[in-house]
């Protein structure tokens, strides 16, 4: 159970990406107060958990329900993930997600009320997003009876726990360590992601062809 906790946990926590997520959130809420700051967290992680929770829970239905295999699933959900990974290793990841920021700051002119941003795109995609998602269901779909399930749940609420704290952190933590520390995690952190993603497709092709 343990092992299983921790391959659980190491999946989706480089998945989620907490220490990536956070100098993004950072930027955006820059110009919001503390107390905005703290909500607009909460309500990011809130929805993000009960978005992953959701596809845990009944993701399974919904791959019967489209008459998709679990070997099949493991396999683009393994690919999928690898792609990321490459994002992570070469930054593009950081740069997408620093992209869309800079729009939505765009958007909002000097001067007016401060643009939510805990739904969109904090929420989703950017930490319950196509990776998160495909990581939850592939963990889900290799649980083997309730213990197993609640020990990947447990785990899923750990990491949105963690995540949480790096959001309400994240701008006075951006001020002490900057872009470089965090630069060198998302990278650290995708490498690991390459190996979790190729054995997925590993296990996905043994479940096909024996």
């Amino acid at each position: 159970m343990v092992e299983l906790f921790l391959s659980a946990f190491v999946t989706l926590f480089v998945v989620i990406d907490p220490p990536g997520c956070a100098p993004i959130y950072a930027g955006l809420v820059s110009d919001a107060s503390p107390r905005d700051q703290k909500s607009m967290a909460v309500r990011a992680a809130l929805i993000a958990t009960v978005i992953l929770f959701g596809f845990a829970l009944f993701g399974e239905q919904l791959l019967a329900a489209l008459h998709i295999e679990l070997d099949s699933f493991r396999i683009a959900g393994g690919v999928m993930l690898f792609l990321i990974a490459l994002e992570m290793v070469f930054e593009k990841r950081t740069q997408r997600r620093t992209e869309r920021a800079d729009k939505i700051r765009a958007q909002s002119s000097p001067g007016t009320e401060i643009e939510d941003v805990s739904v969109f795109p904090m929420a989703m995609p950017m930490l319950a997003g196509p990776g998160a998602i495909a990581s939850i269901m592939l963990l889900m779909a290799k649980a083997e009876g309730t213990d197993q399930t609640l020990v990947i749940l447990a785990a899923l609420a750990v990491v949105m726990v963690l995540t949480l704290f790096a959001l309400v952190a994240a701008v006075p933590l951006m001020k002490l360590f900057g872009d470089k520390v965090e630069a060198v995690i998302t990278r650290l952190l995708g490498v690991l992601l390459a190996a979790l993603a190729a054995q997925f497709v590993i296990d996905g092709l043994k479940g096909s062809f024996g």
